[in-house]
């Protein structure tokens, strides 16, 4: 198993290190988050422990910016900083567990395994993570929409609108009721961003002869595999 610990402090790192060493785990030490990003974070880590204080980009805004580049490998935040805000604020952000300095190391491998027990479960829950129409592929997992292999670049509203297509596939759905699942049911029904999107998505995931969103006219659109 693969631990990525990211920890400015010496002797907080070695006692971590040399402690997950001890109970089998193969540990890679980081010192700062601008490295994670620069060298390690491609790299498939089962579990990643990190530091909020660190110098430079701090834990917190690490786990943001791993998140947003589609990165979720568990990560246990490790901080002397003990107020619920804290705790709340480093959950909120993406990080899956957090523990509070002085800890004992019995409670530090306790949360480790639970934590890679949960991601085990997921994985056996999700199969099959990937729908494939055609030459479109939609990862679930990563978020990640391709044509042909190439990735495509959709914004988080146009995801969530072919999401909802797709969950729909070969039913027509009609503009109000896009509106209500992409939008929310306070958005302006008079509106025609639904017709704007649905053009913004056509010219994305339809390439050459392939097409996906068939307008029914008068009435909405509909999505065919």
């Amino acid at each position: 198993m693969q631990i990525l610990v990211v920890e400015d402090d010496k002797r907080i790192s070695d006692f971590l290190i040399k402690g997950l060493q001890e109970n089998g785990y193969m540990v890679t030490l980081c010192r700062s988050a601008e490295d994670v990003l620069s060298d390690f974070s491609n790299i498939q880590w089962d579990l990643i422990i990190l530091d909020i204080m660190l110098p430079g980009m701090d834990g917190t805004q690490l786990v943001q910016t791993l998140r947003y580049k589609k990165n979720f490998t568990p990560i246990l935040m490790v901080s002397a900083l003990n107020t619920v805000q804290d705790k709340v604020a480093a959950l909120d952000y993406g990080a899956d567990d957090y523990i509070t300095k002085p800890f004992h190391f019995d409670e530090l491998l306790s949360r480790i395994k639970a934590l890679t027990r949960r991601q085990q479960y997921q994985q056996q829950e999700r199969p099959s993570s990937v729908l494939t129409f055609g030459d479109l592929s939609i990862d679930l997992n990563q978020y990640l929409v391709s044509h042909g292999g190439a990735e495509i670049d959709l914004s988080p509203r146009e995801y969530k609108l072919l999401m909802y297509l797709v969950e729909n596939i070969d039913k027509t759905v009609t503009r109000v009721q896009i509106l209500n699942a992409v939008w929310g049911i306070t958005f302006d029904n008079h509106t025609n961003v639904v017709d704007v999107y649905i053009s913004y998505l056509r010219n994305k995931i339809e390439k050459g002869d392939s097409k996906f969103i068939y307008t029914i006219k008068g009435v909405g659109y509909m999505f065919k595999g």
